[in-house]
Formats: structure tokens, sequence, C-alpha cells
């Protein structure tokens, strides 16, 4: 479904369907003894939309079942960012509940059947994840589960999700986005107020660690080492760097084109061979920027890879053969943090404070521009920029190559 339209239906259908519920909860607590101090059965963690925040989650699923051994781990997702969760390998892949959202009709009858698994697994510890999503936090409730974890505004006008979430904690725009999944895991059995307040000792320790990388198929790796040298032979026994160019649903990450353009005409006058990566919709974009560097440099090796993987497997498998990426905020920036490549990372709409890969290999360039980050939890990731991004114009393609070099020199 259209971005658009996702928020249109959470704001106007979810408003009153968070009040209605918060009013049947409360009625149900008068007869209900929740036992607060009860070990969890199993857990649900709802990570519906953002593909890289499943990367950033990695240690909060890794303490979950430390924590609570005994309770099985599931997840509630949209079904197109299960194989990035599959990859990690935190949740047994038969606890792993998608939904689609390629329709109203298809999404509505699979939150139907993914509450019916929640509901007969037992779950009575739902973990909502998502920014102030009303859809995530009616979906708590749906499971079951006895307590429901998520973000709250507490004293904040607006932002209004009912008060069914029964283990509230504040959202924290200063703290790493990881630190704050932690924060919820840590709420299940939180006695304080607010949820979060937590000792200095454990707080100290509350921050996201580099996620391991993943075990690719033995055979992705030189799979696609022969189908680049056979499909592109001019690339080949030169270094090679990924860029992605796409804003992909917020146009708005984007750095301009033209900048893309100059850094790509540094690293083949380097002596780099340089591929565009990207999904199908992007080819368009992709095959600009090629037809930009090979005008001023005819047959330069700068290749369109847009649609060119057929999984994330196999764009893992490509990370693993180039030596750098310079990327978009998005999803193959946290994806790159699986891998062993270097990243360069372009924010502005965005901060890297709450959203920067959890790795050493990625450099975040960010320009401090005073009305950024614009994509916020309070405003549902809908910018009020009329797209003039200065954020990222203002970031040179000067800098970037000298950082890009700095990385194509380290071992």
């Amino acid at each position: 479904m259209n971005i658009n339209l996702q928020r249109w239906i959470d704001r106007w259908a979810g408003i009153p369907l968070c009040a209605a519920v918060s009013g049947i909860d409360a009625v149900m607590r008068r007869f209900r003894n929740d036992d607060a101090n009860k070990a969890p059965r199993a857990i649900v963690v709802i990570l519906l939309s953002e593909m890289g925040s499943l990367v950033l989650a990695h240690d909060m699923f890794a303490r979950l079942k430390q924590r609570y051994p005994d309770a099985p781990l599931h997840a509630l997702l949209f079904g197109k960012n299960r194989e990035i969760l599959d990859l990690m390998k935190v949740v047994d892949p038969a606890n792993v509940h998608t939904v689609n959202d390629k329709s109203l009709g298809g999404l509505l009858s699979s939150l139907w059947k993914a509450i019916g698994e929640l509901r007969r697994a037992n779950v009575d510890v739902a973990i909502d994840c998502e920014l102030f999503s009303r859809i995530s936090s009616l979906l708590s409730y749906a499971s079951g589960a006895r307590i429901r974890v998520g973000f709250h505004r507490h004293t904040q006008e607006g932002l209004y999700r009912g008060s069914h979430i029964n283990r509230p904690v504040p959202y924290n725009p200063y703290h790493h986005i990881s630190a704050q999944f932690l924060t919820l895991a840590r709420a299940i059995d939180s006695t304080a107020v607010p949820k979060s307040k937590l000792p200095a000792n454990m707080a100290a320790t509350a921050t996201g660690k580099p996620p391991p990388h993943v075990q690719l198929d033995a055979a992705l790796v030189p799979g696609i080492q022969m189908r680049l040298a056979q499909d592109f032979p001019a690339i080949a026994g030169k270094p090679l760097v990924l860029v992605y160019p796409g804003g992909g649903i917020l146009p708005i990450r984007a750095w301009p084109l033209a900048s893309y353009t100059a850094l790509c005409e540094g690293l083949v006058a380097d002596g780099c061979a340089v591929a565009v990566i990207g999904l199908k919709d992007d080819q368009a974009l992709a095959r600009q920027l090629v037809a930009n560097v090979q005008a001023a440099f005819p047959g330069s090796p700068v290749i369109d890879l847009t649609g060119y993987t057929r999984s994330i497997s196999e764009l893992l498998a490509l990370f693993h053969i180039a030596r750098l990426l310079v990327t978009n905020d998005g999803g193959p920036g946290q994806f790159a943090a699986l891998t062993p490549i270097w990243t360069l990372m372009l924010f502005g709409p965005e901060t890297p404070g709450l959203y920067a890969p959890l790795t050493p290999q990625c450099y975040s360039f960010y320009s401090q521009w005073p009305c950024s980050p614009c994509l916020t939890a309070y405003n549902h990731r809908s910018s009020y920029c009329d797209g003039d991004n200065q954020c990222l114009k203002v970031i040179a393609p000067e800098a970037v190559l000298a950082k890009a070099r700095e990385c194509l020199a380290a071992p």
C-alpha cells in the first residue's frame, strides 16, 4: 500500500480504535489479576515496517533470549522484511509471523491469521518496537499478551496510542534506537516510573553491540563473482565500489544525483569500478548516473546493478565482493553491518545519532543543518521540508571521495 494511505488509516481508524480498546482494557482490569512477577511464557516482538531497524534490534533479540531462556521468541513483521530476520537467525523461523501490506484486503486477512497464530502460541508479552504506530499497539493487545510494552507519549501532547500499553516507555530522541530497543526489553519486569528509569550500572550497558556477520550459503559469493565476470568483464581486476543513490519510499533522504556523479567520476579516475545498486524502481536513476559518468569518461567501468540481485542474501554476497558501499540513509547501509564491507552513509533528514549502523566500518556524513532531522517519531516520518534538502546538498562530493579513498586504502 501507498505509505500516505498507511498513515491515513493509522490516524483516522487507529485513534478511535485505540480509544475503544483502552476503554475495554480499563474495564477488564477490574476483573483481572495479572501477576507482574509471573515469568513470560512466550514473547512477541512487533517490528513491522523498517528492514534496517531489524538489524539495529539484533542485540535486543539476543538479550531477550538470554534473559528469558524458557520463553519462545516470536516476531511479527511485514512479509517483505522476513528474509533479513531469517538471515540473522535470532528467531526460530517457525515463530515468524508475517503481514502482507501490498493491499488492504491482504493486510486484513494476514493480520487475522497472524493474531490467531500468536494466540495459539500463548504469547503473554508483546514488545511493540514501532514509533507511535497505532496499528502495532492494537496488534499487541489483539495478540492476547497480558504485558504490552511500547513507546508512550507520557506528558507529551499528541501521538495518542491509547492507555492499553501497560508497560509504557518514553521515546528518547537523544539515544540511539538500538539502546531504546534494549530499554523496551528491560521494561517487561521494570517496576520504576517511567519504565526506562534504570540504575546507572544498567543504563551504562544499555547500548547496542555490532551484530555478527551473517553466514551465507557457501555457493553464493563465488556465484555472484562468476555472474559479474560473465556479465561485466570491464570491471575485472578493479576495486569495486557500490553506490545506492535511491531514496526508496522517502526520496528526501537522497543525496543529489550531481553529487553522486562527481563522486563516481573521482572513483573511476582513481581506477575503481563503480556499480549502482537498488531495486528495479531505481533503474531510471541508475541509468542516468551511469550515462553522466560515461559522458565524462567514455567506456568507464560504471555498471547498473539495479534489480540484479534476486534476494537480500545475494545482495549481502555482493557486499562481500565489493570494497566499499556509499549509500543514502536506508536499508542497504544497515545490511552492510552484517558483512565485512566498508560503508559511507549520508544522513540529513534523519540523524546518525539515532540510526547509524552499529559497525566500526561505517562512517556517517551529517551536516547538522538547523532543521535536521525532520523525519521523526513525532511526525510519523512525514517531513515538513519543501523537498530542497539542503542538509544533504551541502555534503561535498570531495569530502565523500576523500573518505572513500581512506576506506579503500584500509585493510
